[in-house]
């Protein structure tokens, strides 16, 4: 932090940046070469030197950082976050009074101004979470702002970028008083064990919110559910609250087997009553369809990219292919829940991959409903990657 950089935008993406897109990527800039030091600013500029924007060098897998202002003579210092936060905290003022819901985000990135930043929010405690070397130099402003403008328990942060090849594992107390974890935080009135102190995930992710309460509100009921890539079971938990006959969970991690035990815990169910198999989704939809298991309800929410022994999975070339998997051991009138946070494709794409599935399938099927980002999760028309989730709950019909 500290030095600056004039970097020319190539010619035909002049107009892209000043309309507001925020992404510094490689391919629209020229004089890459020049960003030499992380966190050091970026001035814009076109090929007559003129200012477009202002921004930080912070190279993450989305690009190599993000412009934060198209005032010239705005100063990106402690003042500067503090305003972008406390408007971001401003926007959230009903998540904070809602008893019921008390885990989400406070800040999204470049949604609310700043990207390469989030930071949320899990009953009194605050998780920062830093995608890049760059913007982590800019660390004391957003710790001094948070400290001014919050009353919180602890502040906990998580270094999502890597240095030399390493994730640096630590417990990520920043401030406050140490959590004893689990904490527990309610999401629509059901309780949710949540760790800040492991690793780069937490326990639950907030941006499916809207689509567990609608699981549990509208389609649960007297089903059988099967929840694929089910890391804690947060799903199958909801389901389970909203009457599901019976849920399976399916994931390879180890861990996944005492996480979801642990929620369904927390709200008093019988997880012996609940089916928790450690095992590769794939492999699983094989032994499903031989031993003839079809299920009401199959949540489909894999990661964008995995891998395991025998298969590597990616969202934008597998998932009509996992579609096709899950049609087959779905009752007729049953309900595929398919979801992706891909960021490479929209919904229209999305929706062509569910069409082709059910072509290839011979079945037919109609749309129900389908989501987005939650209203937390703030995001900007200028930046369409930025709203990267997608969820269609789609009915296998007869025939």
């Amino acid at each position: 932090m500290g030095s600056e950089v004039s970097i020319k935008v190539k010619a035909s993406f002049v107009n892209k940046y000043k309309e507001g897109y925020p992404l510094i990527s490689k391919q629209l800039i020229n004089n890459a070469s020049d960003l030499t030091e992380e966190g050091m600013l970026i001035n814009l500029v076109d090929e007559g030197h003129t200012f477009i924007g202002k921004g930080y060098y912070g190279k993450q897998n989305k690009g190599y950082g993000w412009v934060l202002t198209h005032n010239k003579d705005e100063k990106i210092d402690q003042l500067f976050f503090e305003r972008k936060i406390r408007a971001a905290l401003d926007k959230r003022k009903s998540f904070f009074k809602d008893q019921e819901t008390t885990a989400f985000r406070v800040f999204n990135a470049e949604g609310d101004g700043i990207g390469g930043l989030t930071i949320d929010y899990f009953d009194g405690y605050y998780l920062i979470n830093w995608y890049s070397r760059g913007i982590y130099t800019y660390k004391d402003h957003v710790l001094a702002t948070l400290k001014n403008l919050v009353d919180y328990k602890a502040i906990y942060q998580k270094k999502r970028f890597n240095i030399e090849g390493k994730y640096i594992e630590e417990d990520g107390f920043v401030d406050g008083e140490r959590g004893q974890f689990p904490i527990i935080v309610k999401e629509n009135g059901i309780n949710l064990a949540v760790y800040l102190n492991e690793e780069a995930m937490v326990g639950v992710f907030l941006d499916q919110r809207d689509v567990r309460r609608t699981i549990r509100d509208k389609y649960a009921k007297g089903k059988t559910v099967l929840n694929t890539f089910s890391y804690t079971g947060a799903f199958s938990i909801f389901a389970a609250i909203g009457g599901a006959a019976k849920t399976t969970s399916v994931d390879l991690a180890n861990r996944s087997l005492p996480k979801t035990i642990e929620q369904f815990s927390v709200n008093g169910i019988d997880y012996e009553a609940q089916d928790i198999i450690v095992e590769d989704v794939f492999h699983y939809f094989k032994y499903a369809g031989k031993k003839k298991l079809t299920f009401d309800m199959v949540i489909l929410d894999p990661p964008s990219f995995a891998r395991s022994k025998k298969f590597t999975f990616s969202a934008e070339k597998d998932y009509k292919n996992l579609l096709k998997e899950a049609i087959a051991i779905t009752e007729n009138n049953g309900v595929i829940v398919a979801s992706t946070n891909c960021a490479a494709f929209d919904m229209k794409k999305f929706k062509a991959f569910i069409d082709a599935a059910f072509k290839e399938s011979n079945r037919k099927y109609r749309i129900e409903e389908e989501f987005s980002l939650p209203q937390d999760f703030k995001t900007i028309k200028q930046f369409k990657e930025g709203n990267y989730l997608k969820v269609v709950f789609i009915k296998k019909l007869n025939g």
